[in-house]
């Protein structure tokens, strides 16, 4: 192969349903290279065809072991090698940071191709604030963890968006709703694709709707920031603060408390200072 491109990783963003969305520096690449890592050889071969790809394949993905990890790294110092995932931008709830932190460490090249990134294109079709939001990939499958998850990230006050399937679906949502209370949603599927769907409601509207109903599709969950709390009582922002300083040190305590209970940080730090002095 005439090799025109220089010897490192490329991190190559692809479709998330709509082929068309590839993108010509993306394609170019997969062209160009000597070989790509793919997720499933399988449902990337799709795309390669699409875009007339010819390089060969090799299975990456979050069983594969250190030593391929080596290899890897071994050929980066003389052959262009593309990372890409099933669908969308590697590395985003996808296997890969291990491969690129070892690449980098050994000085190899890393280049990124962005493009399309489900979580980002769901935030912006859900119509709800995006100045400030947070990522939490898929919660985990077991009750008590995903629990224990959705309780901790409860007082963050930024949209969050989730990877969720079908069958699990309602479940989710039932369980968001309990614990985060009847904020704003939006379910969005099928992004790109021919049936794109995007449904707003509140939480516990659209945990009824999904209970008995297992949507097709890849799903984006994104939930509406908290509102502003009325304001806390000196007592509530005292327990907080106390609290927090047995675990905090006093900058550590004040940024915690101010944003659980939507306060100015420099009021609460100078509290802070005044407990712990």
């Amino acid at each position: 192969m005439d090799q025109s491109l220089p010897p490192g990783l490329y991190i190559v963003a692809t479709p998330i349903g709509n082929l068309g969305d590839i993108t010509s520096r993306a394609a170019e690449t997969l062209c160009q290279v000597d070989y790509i890592l793919a997720e499933d050889k399988r449902v990337s071969a799709k795309l390669l065809a699409h875009v007339g790809a010819k390089a060969p394949m090799t299975a990456y993905h979050d069983h594969s072991d250190d030593k391929l990890r080596e290899r890897i790294l071994g050929d980066l110092g003389s052959k262009a090698v593309a990372l890409i995932s099933d669908a969308g931008t590697p590395l985003i709830s996808d296997p890969g940071y291990k491969l690129v932190r070892a690449a980098r460490q050994a000085g190899h090249a890393v280049h990124t191709l962005p493009g399309p990134c489900a979580a980002i294109a769901a935030l912006t079709l859900a119509g709800l604030p995006t100045d400030r939001f947070l990522f939490l990939g898929f919660l985990p499958a077991k009750a008590k963890a995903r629990a224990d998850v959705i309780a901790e990230i409860a007082s963050v006050r930024a949209t969050l968006v989730l990877f969720e399937s079908g069958p699990r679906l309602g479940d989710t949502l039932g369980v968001l709703a309990a614990t985060l209370g009847d904020r704003e949603v939006a379910v969005v599927r099928e992004l790109t694709k021919l049936h794109e769907e995007c449904v707003n409601g509140t939480l516990a509207e659209l945990a009824v709707r999904y209970a008995d109903v297992t949507p097709k599709g890849e799903i984006v969950i994104v939930v509406a920031p908290p509102l502003k709390s009325e304001g806390a009582s000196s007592a509530e922002i005292d327990a907080a603060l106390d609290e927090a300083l047995t675990r905090l040190s006093p900058s550590r305590a004040a940024a915690e408390v101010a944003e659980l209970l939507g306060l100015p940080r420099k009021q609460v730090y100078a509290l802070a200072l005044e407990k712990a002095g």
